[in-house]
């Protein structure tokens, strides 16, 4: 049901969004969760229980994998699975920036087939369903044709110390977000030549907006160049590369 599930993960984001938006500037509750996992506040865990509440009661024969939830191994196993994070870009938001996102996607045996990125303080919704292309607020989105020169790509200094470069650094004009899901959806709406993190990424993180960038005509693969799957024992992919207007070789290390 994949129409009825975007439609679905739409309502259910823009819940989620709403809930995160009471906390919004207004001094959450945070701690650390250690292990290098970085902090989570009374946003992001209320804001994922109105996703699981909305997405687990309607479906309830479907997996279920979150950055917010204790973890659930049949995420890992054939059949449909939803893989959410209910505030991507915490620091972000605990800071009382804009650049935080609601990110949700519904897979089948680790291919996601419906996806929604919805920043609530910036109002901005970006969907996709598998073969069907993707969408900014409703409207057709596509990734760049033609480069600028030189590239825009999203990314961090880390991702490109010259030791990750053996044939040489890419001539790259480079800018940050802190959501890596916005991230994908700015190279799907255009915005940005590709983005790019070598470091390995969170299932939660890129599922929604793999799809997105990939519906909007961008080539989407981890730092090997290897198609992305979201159904590995360990919910990480080997980083994230996505490019529109950039050769996509260019940016595998």
């Amino acid at each position: 049901m994949p129409a009825s599930d975007l439609a679905l993960l739409r309502d259910a984001a823009h819940a989620a969004g709403a809930e995160a938006l009471r906390f919004w500037r207004r001094d959450p509750a945070v701690r650390d969760k250690g292990g290098d996992l970085g902090p989570v506040s009374e946003a992001d865990l209320a804001a994922n229980a109105v996703l699981e509440a909305r997405l687990r009661d309607d479906r309830p024969g479907y997996a279920w994998l979150s950055e917010e939830s204790p973890d659930d191994p049949a995420s890992r196993v054939s059949g449909p699975a939803w893989i959410v994070d209910p505030l991507d870009g915490t620091r972000a938001f605990l800071k009382g920036e804009a650049d935080w996102a609601v990110a949700a996607a519904m897979v089948v045996d680790g291919v996601p087939e419906a996806a929604v990125v919805h920043l609530p303080a910036r109002g901005l919704t970006y969907a996709a369903l598998r073969g069907a292309g993707a969408t900014l607020d409703d409207a057709p989105i596509r990734a760049r044709a033609i480069p600028a020169d030189p590239p825009a790509v999203l990314t961090t200094k880390a991702n490109l110390r010259p030791e990750d470069w053996p044939d040489g650094l890419p001539e790259v004009r480079t800018a940050f977000r802190p959501s890596l899901a916005w991230r994908l959806c700015l190279v799907a709406e255009g915005r940005f030549d590709a983005m790019l993190t070598l470091r390995d990424s969170w299932y939660w993180d890129i599922a929604a907006g793999a799809l997105i960038a990939a519906e909007a005509g961008a080539v989407v693969t981890d730092r090997d160049g290897a198609p992305l799957r979201f159904d590995g024992w360990t919910p990480k992919t080997a980083g994230c590369v996505a490019t529109g207007g950039i050769p996509h070789e260019a940016l595998i290390p």
